[in-house]
């Protein structure tokens, strides 16, 4: 089973009211490529909050969901530019309590769980807890420029969490938050540790490149209609971690992780292939087996 942790949302976009949020995302696209999946989370005493409870149960997510402090489910407004990239102003509520990480393969943290006070210590004890009990730790950090505050600070915060993790995903946009120009190879490399096995930086449209202490594979984005880029992100993190679940690659120590560039290529394209598809979708709608090609990921 894999546990995700961190903040589930309503995103408000000039069409409607969605669920949403990164870490919600992450662990509907992991139930929907058929993984065990739990989410720690909160939500409020509101139609928002039940409308968030019923989707994850539609979806086959089972939940542990604190009430929020204010009572109410958080959002995030979405505004999406000519290239139908979003950008987001939230109301958000993080004040999660102590957790005890459940029985699990995987821990997956990331997004604002891991920023915002109080409730990212609840996240950092979770990931301690991991350590304890040699539990796969994933991370991926989805910066937001509202919540970065200094990016020096910033970047060690992400620096602390990551050498705790055995896989690591960022995105260019995140790493010019907090070292901007910076070359993205240099600073996957310099997050590659006894720990931290495999960093993948995603670029977009640009496509994806994986580091490993011996390897550096690069794979193109998918061609694809593009409608937005709503939940791209955290369907690439949800399916690679799914085909690393299904190629049991994810020991305590990382070392079932890819070793060759033929190995490596083919987790990054197929985490590519299923968020081409969620960009040809309005908002974040991950993909279900199904919808993938046969003999996916290939």
């Amino acid at each position: 089973m894999v546990v995700v942790v961190g903040e589930a949302l309503i995103d408000i976009v000039p069409d409607g009211e969605f669920v949403g949020g990164g870490p919600l995302n992450i662990a509907v696209g992991l139930a929907r490529l058929e993984q065990d999946t739990l989410l720690i989370t909160q939500t409020g005493h509101d139609e928002r909050g039940e409308r968030i409870v019923e989707h994850l149960r539609r979806n086959d997510v089972d939940m542990v969901s604190a009430p929020t402090a204010t009572g109410r489910t958080s959002t995030a407004r979405a505004t999406l530019d000519a290239d139908g990239v979003a950008s987001y102003d939230f109301d958000l509520d993080w004040s999660l309590p102590h957790q005890s990480l459940p029985r699990c393969d995987v821990l997956h943290v990331g997004s604002l769980g891991t920023v915002l006070e109080p409730g990212r210590e609840a996240v950092l004890g979770l990931v301690d807890q991991a350590a304890d009990h040699d539990v796969f730790v994933s991370y991926d950090p989805n910066l937001r420029p509202q919540f970065l505050g200094d990016p020096a600070r910033a970047w060690r915060d992400l620096e602390s969490l990551a050498e705790r993790a055995g896989l690591v995903k960022l995105s260019a946009d995140d790493i010019e938050l907090v070292h901007p120009g910076a070359d993205p190879g240099d600073i996957a490399r310099s997050l590659l540790g006894d720990t931290t096995r495999l960093v993948v930086v995603t670029h977009g449209a640009g496509g994806s490149t994986g580091w490993t202490r011996e390897l550096e594979v690069h794979v193109p984005t998918p061609k694809t209609d593009l409608v937005d880029t709503v939940g791209a992100g955290d369907s690439f993190m949800a399916a690679m971690l799914a085909i690393l679940l299904r190629d049991q690659a994810l020991t305590p120590y990382g070392d079932g992780l890819p070793s060759t560039e033929a190995a490596l290529a083919r987790v990054l394209s197929g985490a590519a292939t299923a968020a081409a598809i969620t960009c040809s979708r309005p908002g974040a709608d991950p993909p279900h087996r199904g919808d993938l090609p046969q003999g996916w990921p290939g």
